[in-house]
């Protein structure tokens, strides 16, 4: 080794030592300060001696730095201090079951540690960003800790990926559940009972290993369906109770190692599925303060149940039901069994004052059924066809799909069939014709017979009327013969005009265009390019809605009164990009029908002219009133109004994607094709770039459409389209209704005029949402909490991996309780209304904490149990 090899050696000896010696000295400055914040020293502490030979402190013993400390149950109290997230090495950290208050530190970007138990003290806040950066950690518990303030899952903790224990039950979290549980490979236990959790449970559970799973107790409580639960194959321990559910009981069967299932004083409905009461390793089960249906069910001697006395079991011993219960509880399940039902239709007879329900006059059988206008969503199930003395079924007026059961047609005494405005799928089975059927408002269906794919049968009309066989075939010839004639005569004018102006050549482009309207068999209402210029006042500057990059909007006024938006197509855009949106947006509105989409009245093409005609939707777009309501005269949006107009739209794109017969992707979502009625309630509009979703695969690649700051990035960079590039930019438009900013607005400097980029630095770095929040909203507490729900699902729809939005279904359900007509009653209401009870808690939540421990089979020391085994 030479000369300067040698010094070179010593010199980085020289600089690990050294480099040691200030780590160690680091170590030592944090616990003296750990020291000198806590009351009195835990036994076997001493500033006097190295901190490395204190009881339960562990040190590397190569390096002196602190790897664990251990301080559980030594009734200390005081601070923890900030410098914590200094021990650099800390693998360990173990608080729990002591009085220590205060701010918790931070343990941010300490990439070693794997445990931190904080349970069972009195902190008082959480700062931001407290776990970012810790890749490793294992096991968090920060449960029972109920003096803290408000705060959410952090969305960030998606990389601890090596998370495995989440305790934080009685923590005080809010906001809805996040939808990452799937992206940690090994989570066994997750608990997060007695907080303010709020919202469904999201679909990306389903696919996580979740063994031990506790939600109970929430105090406004979750919401929607527990079907999730049924994907979680792995679950051994169950608690659902106190909160908010509905629908049905899924089926468990592959929940094979489930031992314990609590899921009483929830608002859950429907039969108890057979499967449940044959789960193998099934000991406690619990089941009342439900709506449950059906017959009651029969567990193994070895399981405890409890399933209360306000359920609705046909019978109070286990057995079957009387079959026509058993048939109309079939229904109720292809309607996933509503609120309404399960709260009226009790008893094992359906002729004992059963809601909708009427029998003979020996009250014996049932022979009307009347559920219409109920809007009521699901399938007509084939089950009626055992009422064999039902006369009339009403089913009109609800939000029923699928087709009409080939079953019913056996009904031997049925005269009445009213199905009409629905959204039913053919064929249309062929009736007696004695049946008196109405079938009319169901887009499919009428088509379907329209087109003469199918027919109505026998006696029945789409009006309703009956008839006999031998007239309406005589109807229909007549009907055919002036159709043909009057489509003669029609082509004949036609001809004769087209040849005195043009002779007998066609241009190109209007052969063109014709060919093409042809080949995509466009359905819809021609109207004459003569009738929408005396309705516009031929298209003059007055009658101007708007323009962009389509063409112009104009307002125009039939001879019948009625108001229509007429959008009239740029010059030139009878080529084949303009044709083909054209054309897009004809063909899909012919085919699909909602509330919460624009209706398309009808079409024209005169020479080189397109035109569309749509309802008229007299308040404009949502952009003019978040972005220009003083300029147009408008008052601003009240937080009600917003977050309704956000529901509307999300059941509109939730209809594309899974309502309708096809899926299809809007590819479009902005506001300003978010249109709003005189009351304010909005319906998607444009549907030119609308694209069928790939039944076969995950993604459809096509060319790149759109408007940017809508964009979702996936679609963006390579031009592969799913469903979350309508949710994505669904996300976009409630952030412009919570902050009513545009999606990208230049004139803003560079670090705030996108939009997206600046709201989730606002969402996951500041916390700071006041901030963002529109002026002239001005919320109050209750307002502020809504928004702050709202801003949360924003930031999940435009996040940067589709995979982790949720669909529009959850959308739907997650904004629905907002734009319900609700509100909260105050103390003093809750006195005079009910007598100091709350009649929404759960029977527990009623009395006080003393009455809770005898009545509740979750007390404290049973939960401190449970959780010692982790």
């Amino acid at each position: 080794m030479t000369y300067h090899q040698k010094c070179l050696f010593l010199y980085r000896l020289l600089l690990s030592l050294s480099f040691l010696s200030l780590s160690f000295s680091d170590d030592a400055t944090v616990m003296s300060k750990l020291f000198a914040g806590i009351s009195q020293p835990p036994s076997g502490w001493s500033i006097s001696k190295d901190h490395c030979t204190w009881k339960n402190v562990q040190c590397d013993k190569s390096t002196g730095s602190v790897v664990s400390i251990n301080l559980d149950y030594q009734s200390i109290s005081g601070t923890l201090p900030s410098e914590l997230t200094q021990l650099a090495s800390l693998r360990s950290l173990s608080l729990r079951g002591n009085f220590l208050s205060g701010s918790l530190p931070s343990f941010a970007n300490m990439s070693n540690l794997e445990e931190l138990y904080l349970d069972n003290n009195k902190f008082s806040s959480i700062p931001s960003g407290f776990l970012l950066g810790v890749p490793n950690l294992q096991t968090f518990n920060i449960s029972e800790n109920g003096n803290l303030g408000p705060w959410q899952i952090p969305s960030y903790l998606i990389e601890s990926t090596n998370l495995n224990v989440f305790h934080a039950s009685n923590a005080s979290i809010t906001g809805a559940i996040p939808n990452f549980f799937d992206s940690f490979p090994t989570l066994q236990n997750l608990r997060l009972s007695y907080n303010n959790l709020t919202g469904p449970l999201p679909w990306s559970i389903g696919r996580s290993k979740i063994q031990n799973f506790w939600l109970d107790n929430q105090f406004q409580g979750l919401s929607g369906t527990i079907d999730v639960i049924s994907s979680m194959t792995r679950l051994s321990q169950v608690w659902l109770q106190a909160n908010a559910f509905t629908g049905p009981i899924p089926d468990l069967s592959k929940c094979v190692n489930l031992f314990d299932l609590q899921l009483g004083d929830n608002q859950l409905t429907g039969v108890v599925p057979v499967s449940l009461t044959g789960l193998p390793n099934l000991e406690n089960i619990r089941l009342q303060n439900n709506k449950l249906l059906g017959p009651m069910p029969l567990f193994g001697n070895k399981v405890k149940v409890i399933l209360g006395d306000t359920n609705s079991f046909c019978k109070d011993t286990p057995g079957p039901c009387d079959p026509q219960v058993t048939a109309l509880l079939a229904f109720a399940g292809g309607l996933g069994y509503p609120i309404t039902l399960a709260q009226s239709w009790k008893g094992n007879d359906a002729c004992q004052n059963w809601a909708f329900i009427t029998c003979d006059p020996q009250g014996k059988n049932v022979t009307t059924v009347n559920l219409g206008n109920q809007r009521f969503s699901g399938t007509i199930s084939p089950a009626f066809s055992q009422l064999t003395s039902l006369r009339n079924l009403y089913l009109n007026d609800n939000n029923l799909t699928g087709p009409i059961p080939v079953s019913l047609t056996t009904l031997p005494h049925l005269q009445v069939l009213d199905v009409s405005n629905n959204n039913l799928s053919p064929p249309l089975p062929s009736f007696p014709p004695a049946v008196n059927i109405s079938f009319g408002g169901n887009l499919l269906l009428e088509k379907t017979v329209a087109t003469g794919r199918g027919s109505p049968g026998s006696g029945q009309t789409e009006n309703g009327s009956s008839m006999s066989a031998r007239m309406f075939v005589v109807v229909v010839i007549v009907v055919v013969i002036v159709v043909l004639v009057v489509l003669f005569v029609f082509y004949k004018c036609y001809m004769k005009r087209e040849h005195k102006r043009f002779g007998r050549a066609k241009s190109p482009e209007k052969i063109k265009s014709t060919q093409m309207l042809k080949t995509n068999e466009i359905m819809g209402t021609a109207i004459k390019i003569q009738v929408l210029e005396k309705a516009t006042n031929f298209f003059s500057e007055e009658s101007v809605l708007g323009s962009g990059g389509y063409g112009v909007v104009y307002l125009g006024k039939l001879d019948n009164g009625t108001k229509v938006a007429v959008k009239k197509m740029k010059d030139g855009a009878t080529h084949t990009k303009g044709m083909n949106e054209f054309q897009a947006e004809i063909a899909f509105l012919s085919k699909v029908r909602h509330k919460n989409l624009v209706a398309l009245v009808g079409y024209c093409i005169n020479d080189h002219k397109m035109l569309l005609v749509y309802e008229y939707m007299s308040h404009g777009t949502l952009g003019h009133h978040l972005f220009e309501w003083k300029k147009h005269g408008f008052d601003p949006l009240t937080w009600k109004q917003r977050v309704t107009i956000a529901w509307d739209v999300a059941r509109g794109i939730e209809y594309l994607h899974s309502l309708t017969h096809q899926s299809f992707i809007h590819r479009d979502i902005k506001s300003s094709n978010i249109l709003l009625n005189d009351d304010i309630r909005a319906k998607v509009a444009d549907f030119g770039l609308v694209k069928k979703a790939p039944d076969d695969k995950s993604f459809v690649e096509t060319r790149v459409a759109g408007t940017f700051g809508y964009l979702a990035p996936e679609y963006a960079t390579t031009g592969r389209v799913t469903k979350k590039v309508d949710v994505y930019a669904f996300g976009v438009v409630l952030m412009e209704i919570i902050t009513g900013k545009k999606a990208v607005d230049e004139t803003l400097p560079d670090e705030t005029c996108h939009l997206v980029t600046w709201f989730h630095k606002i969402i996951r770095k500041s916390h700071n949402l006041q901030k963002a929040i529109d002026p002239t909203l001005d919320p109050d507490e209750q307002t502020f909490e809504s928004i702050s729900k709202v801003a949360e699902l924003a930031a999940h729809c435009t996040t940067n991996k589709y995979y982790r939005r949720p669909n529009m279904e959850h959308v739907v359900n997650v904004l629905g309780p907002f734009a319900h007509n609700w509100r909260s009653l105050r103390p003093e209401e809750i006195v005079e209304k009910f007598g100091g009870f709350d009649l929404n808690m759960s029977l527990p939540l009623v009395f006080d904490d003393s009455s809770i421990e005898s009545l509740s089979f979750t007390n404290a020391q049973h939960r401190l149990n449970q959780s010692a085994q982790f």
